[in-house]
């Protein structure tokens, strides 16, 4: 397989591009991922009667390869990171295809482990290569149209789902299938039909854990530890508590959909104007209040109008994440980004471990001290972000550092 240089990209016909490269595996991941993630609490529910500690032994299962995401760095020893990449989106789209035929605990246990190899092996590399692959200045902005990529790829999959599910009464088995393959079948055009493309920098291919970015590891942390409360429980409260059938989550989905693709490229352009330091405490501070609701919906007993517009917010302060992102981007060295990006997954996923299975049990006894927890722990990384300087660079990564003195001119 030929290798191009990332220089030289810009002469290869528009459709092969590494930027493009990057769009098609945006919409080919979610397709898959966002598929199982949306029939997964019905179809736990209604082939395998799980209750609120089995799927929190499910997301610690499921999140026991994301800790595990630092065997990237030993990986790429041997697998160009491109590769690696498209084989974990391969295994991902094969494990979702074959979902529907393992009902039983050990079985979803099994393939959900498989599947989130895939995700998880992939989402490090993806992260990896889109912050060496796009412009540090233009960072914000192709990641904004990136996330609206996939969730256009994605809304297309949840409206089939929602037109489709009842009136020709589909089956969990043929809706895996259908977004596992698709995933799956993009995944192998991938190899086929790109070039290796070879970033201007190359990547350590050791163990990276630098002090300087102990904000950057901090935030991780805590990302982590609060986005499994919403992954793991926000959509089990709407099919537990209120009901809802496949086609009726999907289309909560789906609306989550259209917001990002409307607002993702305009996310993009927030975050490159204000900065990450404002876009991220917005964020923290917005997911405050959406989680200290979740806790009314069970404390007052809201309604299930109130619950679906607080999934929808939820997902509108979520697509400022990506400024998580470039500002690492900023402050990193250049050859430190596969490393860190697999280090980063690791600290993230060090709560997801334990903190599903142990929340499972808590939600038993009180689902609103599961929420309060959630707004605790982005009142944290509220804290946390206003370290964040407004202009971060390499020496300048939080407030406590001073920033490079300039050099003068000669």
């Amino acid at each position: 397989m030929n290798t191009v240089k990332l220089s030289d990209a810009r002469h290869l016909p528009f459709w092969r591009r590494p930027f493009t490269l990057l769009f098609v595996m945006a919409m080919a991941m979610p397709v898959a991922f966002a598929t199982w993630s949306a029939l997964l609490n019905n179809f736990v529910i209604d082939v395998a009667g799980f209750d609120g500690g089995d799927i929190g032994l499910l997301h610690t299962v499921r999140e026991i390869p994301g800790f595990l995401a630092i065997g990237v760095i030993a990986l790429i020893i041997f697998i160009r990171e491109q590769v690696l990449g498209l084989i974990a989106l391969l295994l991902l789209g094969v494990s979702t295809a074959v979902t529907a035929y393992f009902p039983d605990m050990a079985g979803i246990l099994t393939i959900t482990m498989l599947s989130s190899i895939g995700f998880h092996y992939f989402e490090t590399v993806n992260q990896s290569l889109q912050l060496q692959w796009i412009d540090r200045a233009r960072a914000p902005q192709m990641l904004g149209w990136i996330m609206a990529a996939g969730s256009g790829a994605t809304l297309v999959a949840y409206v089939l789902i929602v037109m489709t599910w009842e009136r020709f009464d589909l089956s969990y088995a043929f809706v895996y299938m259908a977004s596992g393959g698709f995933c799956a079948l993009a995944a192998l055009w991938c190899l086929v039909a790109y070039p290796q493309f070879e970033a201007p920098h190359p990547q350590l291919k050791t163990f990276v854990l630098r002090r300087r970015y102990w904000l950057y590891y901090a935030l991780q942390f805590m990302s982590g530890a609060r986005r499994q409360i919403f992954v793991v429980f926000a959509g089990f409260m709407m099919v537990e508590r209120f009901g809802f059938r496949v086609d009726e989550v999907t289309a909560l989905f789906l609306i989550n959909l259209v917001v990002n693709i409307v607002l993702a490229p305009l996310m993009g352009r927030i975050v490159g104007q204000f900065g990450e330091r404002r876009a991220l405490m917005f964020e923290y501070l917005g997911l405050v209040a959406v989680f200290l609701a979740y806790g009314g919906v069970y404390f007052f007993g809201w309604g299930v109008a109130i619950a679906a517009t607080l999934y929808v917010v939820d997902h509108i302060f979520f697509a400022l994440a990506f400024a998580l992102k470039t500002y690492f981007q900023k402050i990193a060295d250049p050859a430190d980004i596969a490393p860190t990006a697999a280090v980063a997954f690791t600290i993230n996923h060090i709560a997801a471990v334990f903190l599903p299975v142990l929340l499972g049990l808590l939600w038993l006894v009180s689902p609103t001290l599961v929420f309060g927890l959630a707004a605790g722990m982005a009142a944290v990384s509220f804290g946390l972000a206003l370290l964040i300087p407004r202009h971060p660079v390499p020496g300048h990564e939080t407030v406590f550092a001073h920033p490079p003195a300039p050099v003068a001119a000669q």
